[in-house]
């Protein structure tokens, strides 16, 4: 058999960039519902309006910024523009004295993810040969996530260390960002072989992605309506009298399966169905929200936490080699960013819906909706998946 080429090591480098970015941002991420729900009074449908709304800000720029990266012929500019945003606004959220000031320093971290992040992938997907494009986009993944590991592990560790002093914590969450954005500047563009290619924001131009990638992106809104913002599973943790300085450990849990998994589940998607493995994804999740909807104890929350993880190791990853494989390689970073348009908006609905559902029957009726939901997207996966799957084929 013919040895798979290895990983470029540029695509290593961006392993390490996002690694100490969602370090940092994973400080603030850790302990923002708490500081949101105890210093600042806000109610859990207004977090879920806050997270939805952040998450969909980045999908919704996305769309823009890989149309920019597609027409200028180079990523890297926007790529360092996204990341130096969001390390210039995380001061904001320790000198943050309300509800909107947070929200405010919330969106234009977003803002920051969402230009970076379709000129990245698209970069990734240029960068990567096409036997290896699920390992590659794994392995970004999982470094991505090692980052979610430290980031609320340091952020316990100095929680005890300053006696829960949130905002003295968030302070020491710009120094990561500082190092990310150090490294992406000695970061060399590489020469593509490609030339600028504009693709018209219209209904005529989007077209030009193909009915394979519309299906795709319709099978990735409704993915996002079964999974809300990861703010519910920190405020699980507080609801269910987890204490505040050990509550970041949700994230951590989290993110350590997801690490431990996206690359792997990459790796493997490169040698089977990438739709078999999304679907056991969203089996994972039904069963993660029903763990977490009945849960009375610590040990059952991070059982459910964990398996939270493990659908997001097998499932974001490889929707990203998907869009890879069914977009004209001229516009692939126009099909990222139209693609995580469609999953943002649906992503807000959800997060608001999930809000909604807290304040008014409790936090059980959060997870059993989503279980529901999450079961009726497994119904969808194989009408929508085939045509991705023939077209990779």
């Amino acid at each position: 058999m013919t040895p798979r080429p290895a990983i470029p090591r540029t695509i290593w480098a961006l392993g390490f960039v996002s690694l100490f970015t969602d370090m940092s941002s994973e400080m603030v991420h850790g302990l923002l519902p708490l500081l949101l729900a105890t210093s600042l009074g806000a109610s859990a449908l207004m977090i879920g309006l806050i997270e939805g709304s952040a998450e969909a800000l980045v999908l919704i720029v996305k769309v823009f910024s890989g149309y920019i990266s597609d027409a200028m012929g180079r990523r890297k500019p926007l790529v360092l523009l996204g990341y130096g945003l969001a390390t210039l606004v995380k001061p904001l959220f320790p000198l943050a004295d309300s509800v909107a000031m947070v929200t405010t320093a919330r969106l234009l971290d977003r803002v920051g993810k969402g230009i970076r992040g379709a000129p990245r992938d698209a970069l990734v997907s240029e960068l990567a040969p096409p036997e290896v494009r699920g390992a590659a986009f794994g392995l970004r993944q999982s470094m991505d996530t090692v980052g979610a590991v430290l980031g609320p592990l340091i952020a316990i560790g100095l929680m005890w260390l300053l006696a829960n002093d949130i905002r003295a914590v968030l302070w020491w969450a710009v120094l990561p960002g500082i190092v990310a954005v150090l490294l992406l500047i000695r970061l060399p563009e590489p020469e593509h072989a490609r030339k600028p290619a504009r693709l018209p924001l219209s209904r005529e131009g989007l077209s030009r992605l193909g009915p394979a990638f519309m299906r795709l992106a319709l099978l990735g809104g409704v993915l996002s309506l079964a999974r809300f913002s990861e703010a519910f599973l920190v405020l699980r943790a507080a609801d269910i009298g987890i204490a505040i300085t050990w509550v970041p450990l949700v994230m951590v849990v989290m993110s350590v399966v997801y690490a431990s998994t996206a690359y792997p589940a990459g790796k493997l998607s490169d040698r089977m169905s990438r739709t078999l493995l999304l679907a056991v994804g969203m089996m994972v999740l039904v069963l993660a929200d029903v763990v977490l909807a009945m849960t009375q104890s610590p040990a059952t929350l991070f059982a459910g936490v964990a398996l939270w993880g493990l659908h997001m190791g097998l499932t974001q990853g490889i929707l990203a080699s998907m869009i890879a494989d069914v977009a004209p390689a001229d516009h692939r970073g126009t099909a990222f960013g139209v693609f995580n348009l469609v999953s943002g908006l649906a992503l807000l609905a959800a997060s608001v819906l999930a809000g909604a559902l807290w304040d008014l029957h409790g936090p059980a009726w959060t997870f059993w909706t989503g279980a529901g939901c999450a079961l009726l997207t497994l119904l969808l996966i194989p009408v929508l998946g085939r045509s991705v799957q023939s077209v990779r084929s």
